[in-house]
């Protein structure tokens, strides 16, 4: 069964339950194998908003599951959860995004795996490496620690003393 990757991140509300609410969504479809502490970073570009709460998350998945059905998943759970797009890098109350979906390649008018931004953005990557880490899983860890050592994102990224408790795991 392939390891799938997220990046989940917030800036609106209660950031820590909005992350908490997102994981349990996908805890009722599939097995969490780890996840992240929760880290707030420095939003990225040029709008004014309140800093993030971001997370990664590594999933199984069944070898049948297509990319584009996680996709249509994880965007299920974000407008369950009243998502609202209005600026581009602006803020938002969840967002999940897909990182690397076992060994496939893809690029497609609605989904890039692995994510075309992973190796430009330190708050996709610090998390990616710990849950990684945490999971023994060696070539992920390495391929994330590869791209921060050459990201020239500079945005601040630091751990919170928060993490997310897996309950109703599959």
């Amino acid at each position: 069964m392939p390891k799938v990757y997220l990046s989940i991140g917030t800036n609106l509300g209660d950031r820590q339950a909005n992350l908490q609410t997102a994981v349990n969504h996908l805890t009722k479809r599939y097995p969490v194998l780890g996840v992240s502490k929760i880290y707030e970073t420095q939003p990225v570009g040029e709008v004014v908003q309140d800093d993030f709460y971001n997370i990664a998350l590594a999933l199984e998945v069944p070898d049948t599951l297509k990319p584009e059905v996680l996709l249509t998943q994880t965007q299920q759970i974000e407008k369950d959860m009243k998502r609202v797009k209005t600026i581009h890098w602006g803020p938002r109350k969840i967002d999940l995004d897909i990182l690397l979906f076992g060994d496939v390649r893809l690029v497609s008018e609605t989904l890039t795996i692995p994510h075309a931004e992973m190796a430009n953005r330190r708050f996709v990557l610090q998390p990616l490496l710990e849950v990684a880490e945490r999971i023994s899983d060696a070539a992920t860890a390495t391929l994330a620690r590869q791209l921060l050592d050459k990201t020239a994102d500079q945005n601040w990224v630091q751990p919170t003393k928060y993490e997310i408790t897996l309950i109703n795991v599959v």
